[in-house]
This record gives structure tokens, C-alpha cells and sequence, in this order.
């Protein structure tokens, strides 16, 4: 099920990136404006358009889809990595105790005099 819907997937995809590509330039961010040609009428604009509407909307939803079912399939353990005990994954190394004072580890405050 997984396969199938990746496909789909991927051909909604590439279908999408040709589709943005096809469509007419309004002058955009770079001061280039469209210009005359291939694709010119209003009508292949709007469906167009719609067309980019339907392919983004089967690419949400595709992705979505595809993100539930990987996390069915893992089990829906969420982010959890190795044992249950992270002490057992770790060999853990003692720290030195210093018996020592807290009083007399404290740098000297100076009085001011």
C-alpha cells in the first residue's frame, strides 16, 4: 500500500513542479514579464489554475497520508530511541566526591576596606 501511494505520490509531484513551470509569468520578483506565446487566453489560464488547485491538493494530501501510515507501521512508538533504561545504554562514570566545605570552595568576597 505504502509502494502504490509513494508513486502516486511522485507523479502528483512531477506534475505539479511542470504544471508551476507551464504557467504564464505576471512579472514576478524579478521584473520579468511574461511575454507573448505559447499559453496566452485567459481559458488555458483558469484551467490551468484549477489544475494547479486539484495537483496541490493531492500532494497535501498525499503527504499526509504517507506520514499516518509510516507511523502506523512503525508501531507508533513516536520519538523514542533505544532501551527503556537509558542507565543501561550509558556506563556511567562516578564523579570524585570532595569532602570539602561548600564555605571554603567560595572565592574570598572582598569587604571593600
Amino acid at each position: 500500500m505504502m509502494t502504490i501511494l509513494l508513486i502516486i505520490h511522485l507523479v502528483i509531484t512531477v506534475s505539479l513542479v511542470g504544471m508551476v513551470l507551464l504557467q504564464r509569468s505576471e512579472g514576478g520578483g524579478l521584473g520579468m514579464g511574461g511575454g507573448g506565446g505559447f499559453m496566452t487566453t485567459r481559458g488555458t489560464a483558469n484551467a490551468m489554475t484549477h489544475t494547479t488547485v486539484v495537483l496541490a491538493i493531492g500532494f497535501f494530501i498525499t503527504s499526509i497520508s504517507l506520514s499516518i501510515l509510516a507511523g502506523t507501521l512503525r508501531g507508533g512508538e513516536g520519538f523514542e530511541i533505544g532501551t527503556e533504561d537509558p542507565a543501561a545504554a550509558v556506563d556511567l562514570v562516578p564523579l570524585p566526591v570532595d569532602d570539602t566545605p561548600a564555605e571554603d570552595q567560595l572565592p574570598a568576597i572582598p569587604t571593600g576596606d
